[in-house]
């Protein structure tokens, strides 16, 4: 059987993931960026990237484990200030994970996988990828896959309004890498901060291209105080950062007092609808091309979940294709393998899209709850790691109430 050729545009998380699983099945694979890795080093950060231990088990498979010693981020704390006592706290309780996550800058993680991808045999070329490109790639390969989330191609990837909740931003978006953090007294953890009708704050440990880092997000409710980030210089993005923190949680402030930039790039701002496209696009000549992770299912940072989701598609699509021998890879089989990780990723796309609203009774419930149980607040901690168990107990008013019911009654006994 004559090796089969397989082109991905767009080298990130899902993309170099996936082209270096398809070199080690032994498959010939073609990687199309539009940056290269010094580009990507000397650019902007484009993300926070926490990436918890299942989507990080699916690197170690791939050996692709290059930092073992980079800081890893061993729980979640959880914090809703109190709305009518400023400085005090309504909700506050700290978990460990099981299993620590960790956070690599994408200007340090991106160009070591592309070296990597390079060494095991793998095709990289540099070019910007239009239209025109797609219908040469999809004459010369078996298969075509699209990881690129932005620009005119991604553009042929579809809405799916079924599948979609959003038609607009939920959230004006910010990171802040800086140096100087105090750390968490306990052990590192990401200082999860809900701040009812304004937006949310987390923080956590990670490498960067200077070394070890905090990375700070900012989740703003558009209109709203903490939607202040357009066209601010990198220094005074990091002063909003404070700012916002000695306005609304003086216990981040306070801990975020002597912090600066980590460097000149170390800043980003943003918004965008969390949206669920159709996983396939059809070309002028009537080929077709499959999306990947985020050209297909983008959600909002509150969760936390886009490069776990990249990493987990990923590992999704690799299984999809190896299992697929020699057929045909038709429009058939590509809404075949979305639907396998749909199957995944709608638990993943409706916990995060309810956490953007504003918090049921059944949730403050439970998140309050968690004050005093620990077995409560852990569960929801290693949710992060495996989304798909909210739907358990934490999605809806009747599960919640059968589980708060079920720790009582434990705790009774």
């Amino acid at each position: 059987m004559t090796q089969r050729h397989i082109t991905i545009v767009g080298a990130g998380q899902s993309g170099l993931q996936l082209g270096i699983g398809l070199l080690d099945g032994g498959f010939a694979v073609t990687m199309v960026s539009n940056r290269t890795p010094e580009e990507i080093r000397d650019g902007k950060v484009s993300s926070s990237q926490c990436i918890f231990h299942d989507a990080l088990e699916h690197e170690r498979s791939l050996e692709l484990d290059f930092w073992p010693d980079a800081p890893t981020v061993d729980g979640i704390s959880f914090t809703i200030p109190h709305p009518e006592t400023p400085g005090e706290k309504a909700i506050g309780w700290a978990s460990r994970l099981d299993n620590p996550a960790k956070s690599i800058d994408q200007r340090v993680k991106f160009p070591r996988f592309m070296e990597a991808f390079v060494q095991r045999g793998g095709e990289l070329i540099f070019e910007d990828a239009g239209v025109e490109e797609l219908e040469r790639y999809a004459r010369e390969s078996d298969l075509v896959i699209v990881a690129a989330g932005k620009g005119e191609i991604a553009q042929l990837f579809t809405r799916d309004a079924e599948r979609s909740t959003y038609d607009a931003p939920q959230r004006a978006l910010a990171l802040t890498y800086v140096n100087g953090m105090t750390p968490r007294e306990e052990y590192s953890a990401v200082s999860f901060n809900l701040i009812p009708g304004v937006g949310e704050y987390f923080a956590f440990p990670a490498l960067t291209t200077t070394g070890p880092c905090e990375i700070m997000v900012f989740e703003g409710i558009p209109g709203g105080p903490m939607d202040c980030w357009k066209g601010l210089t990198p220094q005074e993005h990091l002063e909003t950062s404070k700012n916002i923190l000695k306005a609304f949680l003086p216990w981040e402030a306070d801990r975020a007092s002597g912090v600066e930039l980590t460097d000149s790039n170390g800043f980003l701002q943003g918004r965008f609808p969390p949206t669920v496209r159709h996983p396939i696009a059809t070309l002028p000549s009537g080929r077709q091309v499959l999306g990947l992770a985020d050209v297909v299912v983008l959600n909002d940072p509150i969760t936390g979940q886009g490069s776990n989701n990249a990493s987990k598609c990923a590992a999704s699509y690799l299984k999809s294709i190896k299992e697929h021998g020699d057929g045909v890879f038709d429009g058939a089989f590509m809404q075949a393998t979305f639907e396998s990780y749909w199957n995944y990723a709608k638990h993943v796309a409706q916990w995060t899209n309810a956490l953007l609203a504003p918090p049921p009774p059944h949730v403050l419930e439970l998140l309050g709850a968690a004050n005093q149980s620990a077995e409560i607040a852990n569960r929801f901690v290693n949710g992060f790691n495996n989304p798909p168990d909210f739907q358990e107990w934490f999605m809806s008013p009747d599960k919640a109430a059968a589980y708060l019911a079920s720790v009582d009654a434990a705790r009774v006994s």
